[in-house]
C-alpha cells in the first residue's frame, strides 16, 4: 500500500493543535515577538530556526507558559492557555540545561514524574525501560548523573520528558552537548520515538542540519517573525527571500535585473558587458526590476571546456579548495571579482585533482538550478 503523505496543513478540515494568534511579545520596550500567528499541527515535528536573539525561544516558553503574550492568544487544542499555569498543560519541556536529580539514578530520574502522577509500580517499570531501551542507556540505569558523560545526560532528559506521554514536547537546544557523531545517531532516534508515541514535538534550534533532518516543517525566524514555514526541502529548494536561502545551507547569490522573456522565464543581467544569466520562476518580475538568483554550490558543473547548449555557463579561475571528503567545493572567481562556490561530489578516491588552484574553468548550471528572488 503506497504510505499516504503525512501534510495536515494542506488540508482544511484539520484542526491544529496549537495557534499562535496574533501574538505579540514584550520585554520593556524591545519586542521578542512581533504579531506572529501560525498553527502547528498533531503529530508534527516542528522546528523553530534562526539565530540567537530571533525569539525562537521566547515562542516555546510562551507554549510552556513560563512567559504570558502581552497581547494576542495561544490555544492548545482549541483552549485559550492564558490563565493555564505550566504543571496544568499537557505539555513537557526539555531544557537547553540537563535539569537532573543529583542524588537519584538514572532509572530514579526518569521515573519522578510517573511517580507523582500516582502510576502503579508495574506500569513505571515498564515505562522506565522503555524509556531506556529507546534512549540506549539500559547500562546505566543505576547511575548518578554525576557517573554517566553530557551526553548520557541529555538522554536521560529526554528520556525524562517522554516518560509522561505528553501532549506536547518542547525541546530547547536538545542535542547541543552532543558530539557529531551521537547527535546524528540521536536525531534519528527521536524521530523514531515521535513516530511512535505520537507525540507533537516544537524543537528550537540554530543548527540547520538538525532541523532539515527531523522536522516535518520549519519555521525560519529572524527579529520576532517567522519569515518562511515549509518542509525542509521547500525551505531548501524554493527559499522566498535572500535570508532563507543565506540561512540554509550554502549559496550563491547574485544580484541583476530581470527582463522577461518567454512564459516564465527570466534574462537577469548581473554585470557590463557579461551575457545575462537565464532562469525560470512563477513571480512576476517587472522588467528592470531587482532581483537576485540564488544557486546551490551542488547545482553547478565545474568543467575544464565550454559545454555544449549549457543555458548559463560562465569562465572563472579557481581561487581556493575546499576537501571534505565526500565533496570538493571550488571557490571560482567569475569576471568584476564575483567569487562562486561550486560542489562537486567525490565518487571515486583521489588519485589526483581534476582542477587545482588557478586552473581556469568553466561553470554551468540549468535553467531551473537557481531560485529568483526579489528580496
Amino acid at each position: 500500500m503506497p504510505q499516504t503523505v503525512f501534510a495536515p496543513w494542506e488540508n482544511p478540515e484539520e484542526k491544529p493543535l496549537i495557534q499562535f494568534k496574533n501574538v505579540t511579545k514584550r520585554f520593556g520596550t524591545f519586542t521578542a515577538i512581533d504579531n506572529l500567528t501560525q498553527d502547528i499541527y498533531e503529530r508534527e515535528f516542528f522546528a523553530l530556526l534562526g539565530p540567537s536573539g530571533c525569539g525562537k525561544t521566547t515562542m516555546m516558553r510562551m507554549l510552556a507558559g513560563f512567559e504570558q503574550p502581552t497581547e494576542g492568544q495561544i490555544l492548545l487544542a482549541g483552549q485559550d492557555m492564558a490563565n493555564v499555569p505550566p504543571n496544568e498543560r499537557a505539555v513537557n519541556m526539555m531544557f537547553q540545561s540537563y535539569a537532573l536529580f543529583p542524588h537519584l539514578s538514572v532509572w530514579e530520574n526518569i521515573a519522578f514524574g510517573l511517580k507523582r502522577m500516582k502510576m502503579s509500580k508495574g506500569e513505571i517499570d515498564t515505562r522506565v525501560h522503555e524509556m531506556l531501551r529507546l534512549t540506549r542507556l539500559e547500562r546505566f540505569a543505576r547511575r548518578k548523573p554525576h557517573q554517566i558523560s553530557g551526553g548520557q545526560r541529555q538522554r536521560v532528559a529526554l528520556a525524562r520528558s517522554l516518560a509522561r506521554a505528553p501532549k506536547l514536547l518542547l525541546l530547547d537546544e536538545p542535542l547541543g552537548a552532543l558530539d557529531k557523531k551521537l547527535r546524528q545517531d540521536t536525531q534519528f532516534e527521536l524521530m523514531d520515538i515521535q513516530e511512535k508515541t505520537g507525540t507533537t514535538f516544537v524543537i528550537v534550534t540554530h543548527d540547520q542540519e538538525e532541523a532539515m533532518t527531523v522536522a516535518s516543517r520549519v519555521a525560519v525566524m529572524d527579529e520576532g517573525k517567522i519569515i518562511q514555514v515549509a518542509t525542509p526541502d521547500k525551505i531548501y529548494e524554493e527559499p522566498n527571500s535572500r535570508y532563507v536561502a543565506d540561512f540554509i545551507g550554502d549559496v550563491n547569490i547574485i544580484e541583476g535585473t530581470a527582463r522577461k522573456v518567454g512564459e516564465d522565464g527570466y534574462d537577469i543581467a548581473w554585470a557590463e558587458g557579461q551575457e545575462p544569466f537565464h532562469a525560470k520562476t512563477n513571480r512576476e518580475l517587472s522588467d528592470g526590476q531587482k532581483a537576485y538568483i540564488a544557486i546551490r554550490p551542488e547545482k553547478i558543473a565545474v568543467a575544464a571546456e565550454k559545454p555544449e547548449g549549457a543555458y548559463n555557463s560562465i569562465k572563472g579561475k579557481i581561487v581556493d579548495i575546499a576537501y571534505i571528503g565526500n565533496m570538493s567545493t571550488y571557490h571560482v572567481e567569475i569576471p568584476g571579482g564575483l567569487m562562486i562556490k561550486a560542489q562537486t561530489a567525490n565518487t571515486r578516491r583521489l588519485a589526483r585533482r581534476g582542477f587545482t588552484w588557478e586552473d581556469e574553468v568553466w561553470l554551468s548550471w540549468t535553467l531551473t538550478a537557481g531560485s529568483v528572488l526579489e528580496e
